[in-house]
């Protein structure tokens, strides 16, 4: 399907071909299902708010439940306000959420809406019953990306839910754009150390729910408004993943005086042993023995296996705050990540990336906002053993007889991403492990009836 992309690299500065990133409302919208009882609402047109639903369900499998305001071209002459209006008594008469977190779209961010006006005029006139909650985030899709409207949305939780009363024994913690079994993995991890947090926003038994038989529209999880209140009187801030967890802490540390620290995603042993540490010195408790034979497990599969990932050159694709960790962790087991890039424009990453590479694979090729016809050029001009990436990795996988890893935002073909995390030893565990036996895979495929072994 791709075998025609040229070797020869051009650079594009207006241009992007098949693009390695998605736009700010599908993650505002993924964001706003991490709160309690909570409809998301896509302020624009019926189409934007369908295909938010639509990858979000095709990446999760799970039915997403959103609202649109249903723009027409009357809408984009006068705005609007009138649509939002007739939402509000809508969404109040048939499905009665707590919580409404609207994020803008291209149309309504370039009409201009007046979004707080609207909701503080629609609240005065009794659309807004009294005890709900409205949010809003603006996440136009020509500017950013999803992890940046999940930032945004993230923000917007902070900014209208925070409040400051008596401080309380209790950390806030940031996950990051990330899976719900990577969120139910971190409050796992921090029960076990018996630290009290406050996990924000929590998309855990929302889009990876049970199959019961029974249709809930607003399942179990989420972070409740309640907590997220209580967010101002925390000791500290972790904010996982500097890209999409750093607006919400900066936020939240600029109304309610609350310190952060802000730290890779736990991905691989030594960015969880970072975050761990930030645990234990934020709280002041000792990692578990249950923690410590975790992180044993880790090492043990790093040394009994690396003979199989030593010197494996690795191109690698995804979100800035996934990426750079990962990379971090192959370098750890002795690959060669020869090719890292992002669709997300992002400092921390290209400087993040290059720090850790400079001396195991100076040769490396970093490059944020780029895109995955990019990537394939590069690989044509320098093959590589390995590829990670999301599912749109495929093509390139193929076209070049390349084995690969799915991994981070979407997949769209495969199960097991929303059930087993890649956060913690245990998911990284998980994580290496796929990657092993993804190469392993490769092996019996390839070799040769002499090298061919039962035992390896």
């Amino acid at each position: 399907m791709l075998e025609a992309t040229p070797k020869e690299i051009t650079e594009r500065q207006a241009l992007r071909i098949n693009p390695a990133k998605t736009c700010q409302p599908i993650g505002a919208m993924y964001a706003a299902l991490g709160i309690h009882n909570c409809l998301p609402h896509s302020h624009g047109s019926q189409g934007c708010c369908s295909y938010h639903r639509s990858h979000l369900t095709r990446h999760y499998k799970e039915p997403v439940m959103a609202a649109t305001s249903s723009f027409t071209e009357g809408s984009a002459v006068f705005g609007g306000g009138a649509n939002l209006r007739q939402a509000f008594t809508t969404m109040y008469k048939l499905y009665n959420p707590d919580v409404i977190a609207i994020n803008t779209t291209c149309l309504s961010e370039t009409i201009g809406d007046d979004l707080p006006s609207l909701i503080d005029e629609s609240r005065e006139s009794g659309l807004i019953p009294d005890g709900k909650v409205v949010i809003h985030a603006n996440t136009p899709s020509y500017v950013g990306t999803h992890v940046t409207g999940w930032s945004n949305m993230t923000k917007a939780m902070v900014t209208y839910l925070a409040e400051k009363d008596s401080p309380k024994n209790q950390i806030n913690l940031i996950p990051g754009y990330v899976e719900p079994s990577d969120t139910r993995h971190l409050k796992r991890v921090l029960k076990e150390l018996g630290v009290e947090s406050v996990v924000f926003p929590d998309t855990s038994d929302v889009v990876d729910t049970p199959q019961t038989g029974e249709f809930h529209m607003y399942p179990k999880g989420g972070t409740t408004v309640e907590a997220l209140k209580t967010t101002g009187d925390s000791i500290k801030t972790l904010a996982l993943g500097p890209v999409a967890s750093k607006a919400a802490a900066e936020e939240l540390k600029n109304k309610c005086d609350v310190d952060y620290d802000l730290l890779d995603l736990p991905i691989g042993i030594a960015a969880t042993d970072r975050f761990i540490q930030a645990v234990m010195e934020a709280t002041g408790v000792e990692p578990t023995e249950g923690l410590m034979d975790d992180r044993g497990r880790l090492v043990d599969i790093m040394t009994d296996w690396q003979q199989y990932l030593y010197n494996k050159r690795v191109a690698v694709s995804g979100d800035p705050d996934q990426v750079v960790p990962l990379t971090e962790f192959l370098v750890s087991c002795g690959a060669k990540p020869v090719y890292v890039i992002t669709g997300t424009p992002s400092r921390y990453f290209e400087t993040r990336c290059k720090e850790i590479l400079k001396d195991w694979v100076p040769e490396a090729i970093v490059k944020a906002d780029a895109d995955m016809f990019y990537l394939h050029q590069l690989i044509k001009n320098g093959p590589v053993d390995l590829l990670i990436s999301n599912v749109y990795g495929k093509y390139i996988a193929r076209a070049e007889d390349i084995p690969l890893v799915r991994f981070g935002w979407p997949v769209l073909d495969r199960v097991g991403h929303s059930y087993f995390p890649s956060v913690g030893y245990r998911g990284s565990m998980h994580l290496l492990c796929t990657i092993l036996n993804t190469i392993l895979d490769r092996k019996d495929r390839d070799d040769p009836d002499e090298t061919f072994e039962l035992v390896l």
